[in-house]
């Protein structure tokens, strides 16, 4: 009976999602809150954005009916209640670059100040000892916390992309709760994960589901952001740590790298960082010649990769120096090698002919 009844905020989660999902759709349409075709945005006909609300709320009702959720729960629930309704505004208004990344900054400040959770340590990725950061730590911390929330803003370009590298990130913090002895703490990825499924089920079309399409919206790909880099950080600090910070580092590393990758890209051209483009990673798959469907595939085992080589990392205790450093030096060849995938990509072609 009790091995049921922790599945309750599971099934709890799942269902509410799925039954919002359903129930928010002409209110959608009713708010404005839907997204129509456009240059920038080849998807066909209007589709709601309501996946993200839909998310959040479900992680609210099954977090309240079962009181399973993090230990700074209100204070996670009111930045994330900011950042959900600042992606409903944006969605429906389209807002100023700059005035959503100072209300990012608020959301970030309320997780490192408010909520106390914030990088204290980067561990010794120097190799040269523990890299305390004291008082800077929370500066540091809103920067991280604003990069990731871009980062999986920025990312959400086709069905199923951000939803599905949360999936994979999620499923990888819950593997380490569980084999560090921290699986008291597992509901906290898991429930996250039980509510983005059915709206997969929607956004993907699966077999029951089609004709009904939704996307997750500027709120839930921000929302997901905010509550990876928030289990991120909460997972990496203190004694009870699961994994170690460069760890955390590696899980995020596609979308990180996809973000810097662009805003290098435009800096370079004297645009805007903030302006957006179609020159995103899952844009390039496409351009390249694969489908949506298998963009999606092959940018997801991409994402997986990159985790798989934080666990290897972590479970074989490689060097956190060598893990920076790896990192940093992944980061220059995915930087140039998307500066100039159009070469490398007709290079390849002549090799393979």
């Amino acid at each position: 009976m009790l091995a049921y009844l922790q599945f309750v905020p599971l099934f709890t989660a799942f269902f509410v999602a799925l039954i919002l999902l359903v129930v928010m759709t002409p209110l959608a349409h009713q708010f404005g809150l839907v997204d129509q075709p456009s240059a920038r945005k080849r998807h066909a006909g209007i589709v709601p954005l309501t996946g993200g609300v839909a998310i959040f709320m479900a992680v609210l009702v099954a977090s309240v009916a079962t009181d399973v959720w993090m230990k700074n729960n209100p204070l996670f629930f009111t930045a994330s209640a900011f950042v959900v309704l600042l992606g409903m505004l944006d969605d429906r208004f389209d807002l100023s670059a700059k005035g959503r990344l100072m209300c990012q900054f608020g959301v970030a400040a309320i997780m490192a100040w408010s909520a106390q959770n914030y990088i204290t340590s980067l561990g010794n990725i120097f190799g040269t000892g523990e890299v305390f950061l004291d008082l800077g730590g929370y500066f540091f911390t809103i920067i991280c916390v604003v990069g990731v929330i871009n980062a999986f803003n920025m990312i959400d370009g086709i069905d199923g992309l951000a939803g599905g590298m949360s999936l994979v990130i999620l499923l990888t913090v819950a593997g380490f709760l569980i084999f560090t002895g921290n699986g008291a703490s597992i509901m906290e990825p898991l429930i996250i994960v039980a509510a983005i499924v059915p709206f997969l089920a929607f956004n993907l079309s699966w077999k029951g589901f089609k004709g009904n399409k939704i996307f997750m919206g500027d709120a839930g790909s921000m929302f997901v952001g905010l509550t990876i880099v928030w289990l991120l950080v909460d997972h990496t600090q203190g004694d009870a740590a699961a994994f170690r910070p460069i760890t955390a580092v590696w899980l995020v590393g596609l979308p990180l790298m996809d973000m810097a990758a662009i805003m290098y890209r435009r800096a370079r051209k004297g645009q805007s960082m903030l302006k957006p483009d179609r020159q995103h990673l899952h844009n390039i798959f496409m351009r390249a010649g694969l489908s949506s469907r298998k963009s999606l595939v092959a940018i997801l085992l991409l994402g997986a990769c990159y985790c798989l080589i934080g666990i290897l990392g972590e479970v074989y205790l490689v060097a956190e120096a060598v893990m920076f450093w790896g990192f940093i030096g992944l980061l220059v060849v995915y930087s140039l090698v998307i500066q100039h995938i159009w070469s490398v990509l007709r290079f390849v072609k002549r090799l393979t002919a």
